[in-house]
């Protein structure tokens, strides 16, 4: 790799971290290429990418970033798993690292935020976007449910009541 690629890689990167809500870093020493390829669908499938790049690169690429705690955790081999839903990136990696132990969880950043293992796995048990946003539309449509089913209710009474008369005046 030559001094522009590397320029190039380390700008790619830079926006990366710049534009992620969220970055995980993982070690992933021993994980096959398929089981690397199964991560990779994994996580776009939930909207975010995974990323393998040399630390040093990666290093400079945090400096002035708001991600830059992650620097201490780009040691050995090492993954970036990266969202801009601030849980998708997150999610995928600890679901993962439960089936494959391979896969490390070392920490990661959400914005300024520098997360430890147990933060990692504290965001990823939150709701995501999509939950919120679905929890969010159930709550503003039960209010409307509840007022049609109160405006049809005494039309359905009212029915039922003059159907209970034609009955007894037809007998």
């Amino acid at each position: 790799m030559d001094r522009a690629q590397k320029e190039k890689l380390v700008d790619e990167l830079g926006q990366i971290f710049e534009s992620s809500g969220v970055v995980v870093v993982s070690h992933y020493e021993g994980i096959t290429v398929a089981e690397m390829q199964d991560l990779r669908a994994r996580m776009r499938e939930a909207g975010g990418s995974v990323r393998v790049a040399k630390n040093r690169l990666a290093k400079i690429a945090l400096e002035g970033k708001p991600c830059a705690s992650i620097a201490t955790h780009l040691t050995g081999m090492t993954v970036l798993a990266y969202s801009e839903d601030p849980v998708a990136a997150a999610k995928v990696v600890n679901d993962y690292s439960k089936d494959n132990d391979k896969l490390v969880i070392l920490g990661g950043a959400m914005g300024d935020n520098a997360l430890d293992v147990a933060g990692v796995k504290a965001v990823a048990a939150m709701p995501s976007r999509e939950e919120l946003i679905a929890s969010i539309v159930g709550c503003i449509a039960a209010p409307a449910s509840n007022i049609a089913g109160a405006i049809g209710a005494p039309a359905s009474n009212l029915a039922s009541i003059l159907s209970t008369i034609e009955e007894k005046a037809a007998a």
